[in-house]
């Protein structure tokens, strides 16, 4: 059984965050109504909350995804080049909840603003498209893994780290 201290948990955690903050974009795979996956990417903008917001247009295939399925996985990926092992790639994966936040909903202008302020005048002129839907995907799990047998659960309360361990006790791969 392997075992990870609390300083190396610190550091690992600490990682996590640095992965997830050195993105602009996040990958995203959702599935139609008829359960079709798709796998696609958006730049995003995260909530203190811990909530990912995008504004995609209706032309993407996701956005008809989101809104007949309101479900999603996300994922923050180490570039193959920083990446000792191709086999285990350091990432964070996180299943969410969707939901479509309306021109009409106070949040719209608010979250809006976010992007734009994170992405420039693009957003501005993606406002004036009517083909545009914000949607806030909320975190209903996540797992970070950092190697070979160090993989973790994501407390979605405060983004620490806990070891997942298989049913014998034993560390999951």
């Amino acid at each position: 059984m392997i075992e990870i201290s609390n300083e190396e948990l610190d550091d690992l955690t600490r990682s996590c965050h640095e992965l997830m903050a050195s993105q602009q974009t996040l990958l995203m795979a959702t599935a139609s109504a008829n359960g079709m996956p798709d796998i696609s990417y958006a730049p995003f903008v995260r909530d203190r909350a811990g909530v990912f917001y995008i504004y995609v247009s209706e032309l993407a295939i996701h956005t008809a995804n989101l809104l007949n399925n309101p479900q999603a996985s996300i994922l923050f990926i180490r570039r193959e080049a920083e990446s000792p092992n191709l086999f285990v790639r350091e990432r964070a994966v996180f299943s969410c909840r969707v939901e479509e936040i309306t021109q009409d909903d106070d949040m719209y202008a608010i979250r809006l603003d976010a992007l734009q302020e994170k992405f420039g005048e693009v957003v501005g002129i993606l406002r004036l498209l009517t083909d545009f839907h914000l949607f806030a995907l909320g975190p209903e799990s996540g797992r970070y893994v950092a190697g070979f047998g160090r993989a973790f659960t994501i407390n979605l309360n405060d983004d620490s780290l806990s070891l997942v361990r298989s049913a014998k006790g034993n560390q999951t791969k």
